[in-house]
């Protein structure tokens, strides 16, 4: 079986775990005998592109020529039997799921996030969890509050995306949910049921874990919705060093705010960005990884990571942090009176809980047993026959504002 894997990965300046999943399921395919094509674009291109693709990039996530035509290429000459798709913004934009349908492709999605119904895809705003986009037909609210990247011309630029794209997210053959959540948000929005298929994310099994080390580790992007401010605040009930270190190890923009807590306590340390490898080593210096995130996360990978090295979880009753951490750690509201009281709780009881959380990730996150889901879906496209292969002009309008026709 051969494969199309496509994925525009984020910034290096704004370090994701989408990226690092994506990277491991390529490896994880090519290790059960799938033959993968990638099809890759990073937004750290952006700055070294051609003028002429630079001067459409104010309307790449509603329409992108250059990778429309790169991605028919690359189908006439590799013949692959689908596509799968993760993110598409900003570089691939949703028109290469219509070029893989003109090439007679079946398509898959992995849903990451929201962004079918709302602009930045967290369901997230101004520090609160917001909704008011979902059931609209097109996304005003994000226009008015300058949600994605905080444009409003930015925003909608993504509006119209979502709005016009709709019939585009509509014709996808199958979709793959993190989580049940996800699952539900694509039946809302109109995804019926026999097109979802829920697999979470899958990494690759470091090894035997080394017994707990001591102290927290909070390893997820600096930014408002991940909660490090949360932390902190919870953090600072508590006197310096009566609960070990507090490590943090990533990026974003709320470094100065890491950074000013640790100039003002000794008990937490900022390691900085840090790779895989850096981010593995905090981890088992620690005794336990706390996921505070105030938005319905979907499935952050910080948390099988810990599991994997066999290290519970402290994490907000939010998303799909819950179900990542089952047995294996304690939930709590999002709020700093319950994360402050569940502190010390979580650094009394990490050495009885490790052992559990190495058998969560045994059970339920390890390639073996999600890869078996994916190939199984895979199959089922593949074994559902190739689409009928019709000339893009034909079927498919050309410019921005081109949606499928019945």
């Amino acid at each position: 079986m051969k494969v199309v894997v496509a994925h525009n990965q984020y910034s290096s300046a704004a370090p994701s775990g989408e990226n690092v999943i994506v990277d491991a399921e390529i490896a994880q395919l090519r290790a059960a005998g799938v033959e993968v094509v990638p099809f890759l674009r990073s937004s750290d291109e952006i700055g070294s592109l051609p003028l002429a693709q630079k001067a459409l990039l104010p309307v790449a996530p509603i329409w992108s020529p250059a990778a429309q035509r790169s991605l028919a290429a690359l189908i006439r000459a590799e013949r692959p039997d689908l596509l799968h798709l993760h993110n598409p913004y900003p570089l691939l934009s949703p028109g290469i799921v219509r070029t893989a349908h003109a090439h007679g492709l079946p398509v898959l999605q992995t849903v990451h996030n929201y962004r079918q119904v709302c602009a930045p895809g967290l369901y997230f705003r101004d520090g609160h969890i917001c909704h008011d986009c979902r059931g609209r037909a097109f996304a005003l609210p994000a226009i008015r509050h300058s949600c994605y990247r905080g444009s409003k011309a930015q925003s909608a630029i993504m509006a119209t995306s979502l709005a016009v794209n709709r019939r585009t997210w509509h014709s996808v053959d199958h979709y793959l949910a993190l989580t049940g959540g996800i699952a539900d948000h694509l039946r809302d929005y109109g995804i019926p049921d026999e097109r979802i298929t829920v697999k979470p994310n899958a990494l690759a099994d470091p090894g035997t874990p080394v017994p707990v080390g001591s102290g927290f580790l909070f390893a997820s992007r600096l930014s408002a919705e991940k909660g490090l401010q949360l932390l902190l605040d919870a953090w600072s009930r508590h006197p310096v060093g009566s609960l070990g270190v507090l490590r943090v190890a990533s990026d974003g923009p709320l470094r100065p705010v890491v950074e000013a807590a640790a100039a003002a306590r000794s008990d937490v340390v900022y390691l900085g960005p840090q790779n895989q490898a850096g981010v593995r080593a905090a981890m088992r210096e620690s005794a336990v990884v706390v996921a505070a995130s105030t938005w319905d996360d979907v499935l952050p990978t910080v948390i099988i990571e810990a599991l994997s090295n066999g290290r519970p979880v402290l994490g907000t009753a939010l998303g799909g942090i819950p179900y990542l951490i089952g047995d294996a750690g304690w939930t709590v509201a999002p709020s700093v009176d319950e994360l402050a009281a569940a502190l010390p709780v979580a650094a009394a009881g990490a050495a009885g809980l490790s052992a559990a959380a190495r058998a969560r990730y045994e059970a339920n996150f390890t390639p073996d047993v999600l890869m078996k889901r994916l190939l199984a879906v895979y199959s089922g496209l593949v074994n559902g026959g190739r689409r009928e292969e019709v000339q893009p002009v034909n079927r498919y309008p050309s410019g921005p504002w081109a949606t499928p026709q019945p």
